[in-house]
This record gives structure tokens, C-alpha cells and sequence, in this order.
């Protein structure tokens, strides 16, 4: 499957990705294990290099990549190794034990990385596959207004392309995403957003489900994937949109379908980053029916199937604001009807 971002092969179906699992990141009998102090300074600037197997312990990882960004100025000498930026491991999900990390299994997202490092870092350091340089933000939508474009993250060197996976009922979920691009949401123990979605969708499934702020698609997803007949995926922002729409192609083969039909390309999507009138960007042929949007989710209402109640997921960015979270979830029942949930 071709990557949109680095045109390469690096994009795998989920059977695929599911494949590798569960011995991906557990050592040989002949890897070695050192484990450092992310709160101090590297003890000395060395490091390990990967055993015959092709693995190395994160710590020795991120003792490589300190070195090579003291060497290049973008920390000092006296910095603790967690400068170095926060891991997101590929594919990610809930983890009893740090990992032994394989070849291209990495994201590195720093605040402090220059351009330079980075790319030394892709090229040097075999674990890396991307590095992306992090602001005092939260990369995508975050915020209601759509009158402006959300800030991004930058990508320097490699690519950003990860996944992680999400148990259900029905068995593994593979989402992916660019992490530059979407909000950074690791798989956390005990997956309560999908909790909620297996218990509203509930057995035998809901009759029509909407993903009405999608992100990547995991909620969408995860009710295609329990047997809901039909399902809408949305979110305002194009890479939320267009990675529901091409996360439908890398769970192919766990639905109901028989083709991923996707009306508009990643660079077209670019040009119109917010969207507040809905454009349907993929569809399925087959026994289930599923439509991704990019728009508003309170306009979407108008395009939803007639008739038949909807049971929604609403996961908003800021659910903290507890009385704006409320006057969405009522001015969407106004307008969809049917049942409305905050995962």
C-alpha cells in the first residue's frame, strides 16, 4: 500500500501489521538491556549498537540519539536524556514492558531538533523512521471555530506515518495516521473510548452509527468492525478525513466490503484544510455502507441517511469544558435526533 507521504511501501493492511505481533518488540536470548535515567544527563556519550536480531532497548536508542544531538548543539552536555523528545512507537498499543525496538519503528517528536539533526538522526539511528519537530500546541482542530487553520507540527527528515492498534471484541483494529498532522492519542490500558463504543453499539449491533468528529476513524471504524450496517465517519480537518477514508483500505479485509471508493486525493485536500459544508471523500461498495465527510459536524445532519435515528459518538477535542461539550451534544440531537454518546 503506498504511503501518501513518503511514497513507499511503509503502509501495510492490518492483517499485515497484525502479523508481527505479539513477539515484534521482545528481545533475543542475546540482547543486551540497560536501562538509564531519562532525568539525567547521559552518564557518558556511548551507546549500543542493535544485536544480531536487528533490536535495541529504547533507552539505547534515545542513548544515541542524545549523542548525536549534543554533537550537532541541539542539547547540552548537561541536559537530561528525556530532552532528547517523547517516542511514539510503531505500530503503538498498550505495552506491560518497554520495548526492544526494530528497524523503522519510531517516531521522535522534539521541541528541539533542528533540520540538520534530523536528518542525520533518520540516517544514522536504524530504529528511526521519522522526526517531527513539536510547538506548544496541539496539532489539528482543537477548538469549535473553523474560521481559522489549525497549526501543524513539522515534519524534518523521514516519515510520520504510524499505527497503533486498538483491541475489540471482534478482534485487532489497525489505525493509521500522520503524526505531524493529528492530535497524538497513544493507546492507553483498558481502551475506554472503545469500551464506549462496544457498549452503545451493543449485540446485535446499532442499526446506523456516526463518527461525527472521526479523527483518524477509530470510532467509525470500530463500529464497522462490530457489525453495524452503516456508518458515517467526519471531522473538519482534511488529514482527519482523508485517514478515516484510507483507514477503511487498511481494515478491508475485517468488513464487509468489497471496494473503498476515494473521491479526493491527499494533495487536493490540502488546498480546503477546513471544511464546514460536508463533501463526502470516500464511500464502500458492499454489504455494509460506509460514507467518510469532511465538514462541520453540525452540518451534517442534511446528508445523513432519512428515516433511520443515528446512534452518534461525539468525541470533542476539549471535553473539560464540560458546558460547551453539552450545548453541541444537544444542538446535534436537535438537529440528527436519534442518540448522541462522549466517548
Amino acid at each position: 500500500m503506498k504511503c501518501p507521504v513518503c511514497e513507499m511501501d511503509c503502509v501495510k493492511s492490518a492483517q499485515d501489521v497484525l502479523a508481527t505481533l505479539p513477539s515484534l518488540f521482545l528481545p533475543c536470548p542475546d540482547c543486551s538491556l540497560r536501562i538509564l535515567d531519562k532525568r539525567a544527563p547521559l552518564p557518558s556519550l556511548e551507546y549500543a549498537r542493535p544485536c544480531s536480531c536487528g533490536k535495541r532497548f529504547i533507552d539505547e536508542v534515545f542513548a544515541h540519539m542524545y549523542v548525536i544531538m549534543v554533537a550537532e548543539g541541539d542539547l547540552n552536555r548537561t541536559d537530561p536524556l528525556i530532552a532528547v523528545g517523547s517516542p511514539l512507537v510503531h505500530p503503538g498499543y498498550a505495552m506491560d514492558r518497554p520495548p526492544f525496538l526494530t528497524e523503522k519503528s519510531l517516531v521522535l517528536l522534539s521541541p528541539r531538533v533542528t533540520k540538520k539533526t534530523a536528518e542525520r538522526l533518520v540516517a544514522e539511528v536504524p530504529e528511526l523512521r521519522g522526526v517531527v519537530r513539536t510547538g506548544s500546541f496541539v496539532p489539528g482542530i482543537t477548538s469549535p471555530d473553523l474560521k481559522t487553520v489549525p497549526k501543524v507540527y513539522e515534519l524534518l527528515a523521514g516519515c510520520d506515518v504510524r499505527a497503533d492498534i486498538f483491541p475489540l471484541r471482534t478482534g485487532p483494529l489497525v489505525v493509521y495516521k500522520q503524526q505531524s498532522l493529528l492530535h497524538i492519542e497513544f493507546p492507553r490500558g483498558g481502551y475506554p473510548k472503545i469500551r464506549a463504543v462496544e457498549q452503545h453499539v451493543g449485540n446485535p449491533p446499532a442499526r446506523y452509527f456516526v463518527d461525527a468528529c472521526s479523527g483518524a476513524g477509530t470510532l467509525g471504524l470500530s463500529a464497522a468492525c462490530l457489525g453495524v450496517p452503516r456508518v458515517v465517519m467526519n471531522d473538519a480537518w482534511y488529514a482527519s478525513a482523508f485517514w478515516s477514508a484510507f483507514n477503511l483500505e487498511v481494515n478491508r479485509g475485517y468488513l464487509r466490503i468489497r471496494r473503498v471508493k476515494i473521491f479526493e486525493q491527499f494533495e487536493d485536500m490540502q488546498k480546503h484544510p477546513v471544511t464546514r459544508y460536508p463533501v463526502k471523500i470516500a464511500e464502500t461498495e458492499g454489504e455494509q455502507v460506509i460514507e467518510v465527510y469532511q465538514g462541520d459536524l453540525l452540518e451534517l445532519p442534511p446528508v445523513l441517511l432519512p428515516g433511520v435515528p443515528p446512534l452518534a459518538a461525539l468525541d470533542l477535542f476539549d471535553k473539560n469544558d464540560v458546558a460547551a461539550t453539552r450545548k453541541i451534544q444537544e444542538e446535534w440531537l436537535a438537529r440528527a435526533g436519534g442518540e448522541a454518546f462522549i466517548p
